[in-house]
């Protein structure tokens, strides 16, 4: 019972660790928060904790092989991140929020975009393998004596934790959409829409770099 309860608290934490740094992600669902409006926004979060999930399972069980795929591959693996990154900071800069306004609550099969949006969005980066070893490591989450029942309530608690974390963001953020006009909205678009773009260059220019060095 000890362990469950270790194993609980620290695959919370962990889930809501790696949802928390205000990354691409990060942004895109603020930006959904505001243009499409909560749930569209919580969805693109549940997609990008299944991705986090899906990483978190290759580091339990391939550590050794995944890390090496990943080390072998990394500058080709930051090229395609960022040109997936590129793609949507061009999709913001120039969507029109006036269009989602004039259109909304979004039905179950843009609910189903939005987490498979999110899903790809997050699985682009598989440099976030190096952040899970990290955490995994740091809350000695992997330990010898846990049985199958750890495992599978470990990992669960992880994907609780992401979920919290957006279920918290977009609760938040949606407290103030209503002081956004379409004007703030084109701005945050802009704003964002750059961001991504500045992102996806630095991660190119770095991919470039390694692979010429």
């Amino acid at each position: 019972m000890e362990n469950l309860v270790y194993v609980l608290l620290r695959g919370f934490a962990i889930g809501v660790l790696i949802s928390a740094p205000m990354g691409p992600i990060g942004m895109l669902v603020i930006q959904r928060t505001l243009n499409k409006g909560r749930w569209a926004a919580f969805f693109t979060g549940i997609g990008a904790s299944l991705s986090d999930l899906l990483y978190c399972l290759l580091t339990g069980f391939g550590m050794s092989f995944i890390t090496e795929f990943v080390e072998q591959n990394q500058m080709v693996l930051q090229l395609i991140g960022s040109v997936v990154l590129a793609a949507f900071g061009i999709y913001l800069f120039r969507n029109n929020p006036a269009r989602a306004l004039r259109h909304p609550g979004p039905g179950a099969n843009t609910y189903w975009k939005d987490l498979m949006t999110g899903f790809l969005f997050t699985v682009s980066n598989p440099l976030i393998l190096f952040f899970i070893i990290g955490l995994f490591a740091r809350f000695n989450f992997l330990l010898p004596e846990f049985e199958f029942i750890h495992y599978v309530s470990g990992y669960a608690s992880i994907v609780i934790g992401a979920i919290f974390w957006w279920f918290s963001i977009t609760y938040s953020v949606n407290k103030v959409r209503s002081h956004f006009n379409v004007r703030s909205l084109w701005l945050v678009n802009r704003i964002i829409g750059g961001l991504l773009i500045i992102f996806s260059i630095a991660g190119a220019v770095t991919g470039i770099n390694d692979l010429m060095g």
